[in-house]
């Protein structure tokens, strides 16, 4: 179908401007900006239908580089296609899933099945990582760099037990120069010695309040630095996942472009909105590893993402059901659902003045197809899929159990009231989500990457 979106506020590319935008066959056919009307072009509406804006804002579709959507293997907790309900109700039209489920996608042919899987299941755009160990370096080698978004590695243990921590097994993971390699930086032998030590004082009675000391900025700092370390030496094209403390803000850069650097950085929406003061109200439910920390890490990571040392803004969404998050500290998993909620978040970020709606997009569509060469999205141009989002910047809602679609039905944000929402999502050109109606018979497409 043929649409026509009238009389939107089009944020693309450092600029925010009325205009209208024309789809067809799947892409974006032509970008129109209001006071072109009647000069270089006219719309032709013919056999189209249209959409007015009214003066919403259209946003490229958001990707989202980390997400763990549980299939195959844990789908109690969540799986594809809830999770891509989920996501394409919050604006996101691309995702990139971890390797972490069960089996864990450590070989071609189980992340081939992953890709069959999301093919008959996802309402949004995929891609897996194929996971690292210590011991499948063959495989990693024979991916295909321009099928698969990247190489995930466990330099810290998280859910899933990946944990590679053989010397020499990261030194040929980080050799291999032509994949994108994304790593999760905790270290190990400082976080296991943490947790000996508040047992040794509270038992099993640990408090969750203690989370960002057991998995300590220490932790993340020295793992993050081998992480660069290893990448300087190698040439890796390395991309530091869901940073959490003002420590490794001094290992970035940004004297260059995101595209052009070699090392790229990640934040998430929960260690932009949350704090350690948070533990005592949320407990257990903004468990995440790493650890969400002080206001001081919290103001730091905001630092560096307005001034572009870090270049991405993901979720991290991993779902747990509310049974397992509700166990004691040492038993509660790590992880929670956030992709409904990661843009209507970060426009609440906007509304209270601290970040722009053009640094949004920037963040959180275009920034993620550079760092990882995302063919034909990201952006609103010509001949680009189209892949878009309206939103009501003056409508606001209250998340509650009743609105909640991720399947483990529950959120950290459940009682906020946000003051946007979205209410028009196209995944390729389709009309998939529309004020809360699904057009289901749509699927996804698999993500390519152009890599130089």
């Amino acid at each position: 179908m043929k649409y026509i979106i009238t009389n939107a506020n089009i944020i693309n590319e450092g600029r925010i401007f009325r205009g209208s935008v024309i789809i067809e066959n799947n892409l974006i056919n032509e970008v129109i900006e209001s006071s072109m009307y009647g000069t270089a072009s006219k719309i032709n509406s013919s056999n189209a239908h249209i959409i007015d804006a009214g003066g919403k804002y259209l946003f490229p579709g958001i990707i989202d580089d980390h997400v763990h959507f549980r299939e195959p293997g844990l789908t109690h907790k969540a799986d594809i296609y809830t999770e891509s309900k989920a996501a394409v109700a919050g604006g996101v039209t691309s995702f990139m899933d971890m390797p972490n489920t069960i089996p864990n996608a450590i070989t071609r042919d189980l992340l081939e099945e992953k890709f069959q899987l999301a093919s008959k299941k996802s309402l949004v755009n995929y891609s897996f990582y194929i996971g690292a160990t210590n011991n499948n370096i063959d495989e990693l080698k024979k991916i295909d760099n321009s099928t698969v978004c990247g190489i995930k590695v466990f330099m810290g243990s998280s859910t899933g037990n990946m944990l590679v921590d053989d010397m020499n097994a990261l030194k040929q993971i980080f050799s291999l120069s032509s994949s994108l390699i994304a790593v999760h930086c905790e270290d190990e032998k400082i976080i296991q010695e943490n947790i000996e030590k508040y047992k040794a004082i509270y038992g099993e009675n640990i408090s969750v309040f203690l989370h960002p000391a057991i998995r300590s900025s220490e932790a993340c700092f020295k793992s993050s630095s081998l992480a660069v370390e290893l990448a300087v030496k190698h040439n890796t094209r390395l991309h530091l996942l869901h940073l959490s403390s003002a420590d490794e803000i001094n290992l970035l850069d940004n004297s260059l472009s995101p595209e052009k650097k070699k090392i790229t950085a990640e934040v998430c929406v929960h260690h932009l909105w949350f704090t350690d003061k948070d533990y005592q109200k949320k407990g257990t439910l903004i468990k995440w590893n790493p650890a969400i920390k002080s206001s001081s890490d919290r103001n730091a990571l905001w630092k560096a993402l307005i001034d572009g040392r870090i270049d991405v803004i993901a979720t991290d969404h991993a779902p747990h059901t509310l049974e397992e998050k509700n166990n004691i500290y040492l038993n509660a998993p790590s992880g929670g659902p956030l992709i409904q909620h990661s843009l209507t978040a970060m426009i609440e970020f906007y509304h209270q003045g601290k970040i722009s709606l053009e640094t949004i997009v920037h963040k959180m569509a275009h920034v993620p197809a550079l760092c990882f060469g995302v063919e034909k999205r990201g952006f609103i141009r010509p001949g680009y899929y189209a892949d878009l989002v309206l939103v009501d910047l003056d409508s606001p809602w209250k998340v509650d159990k009743s609105n909640i679609l991720s399947k483990c039905g529950w959120s950290p944000f459940e009682g906020n009231t946000f003051k946007s929402r979205v209410t028009h999502t196209f995944v390729n050109g389709q009309l998939v989500y529309n004020n809360e109606i699904f057009e289901e018979s749509c699927k996804g497409m698999r993500l390519v990457f152009n890599r130089e």
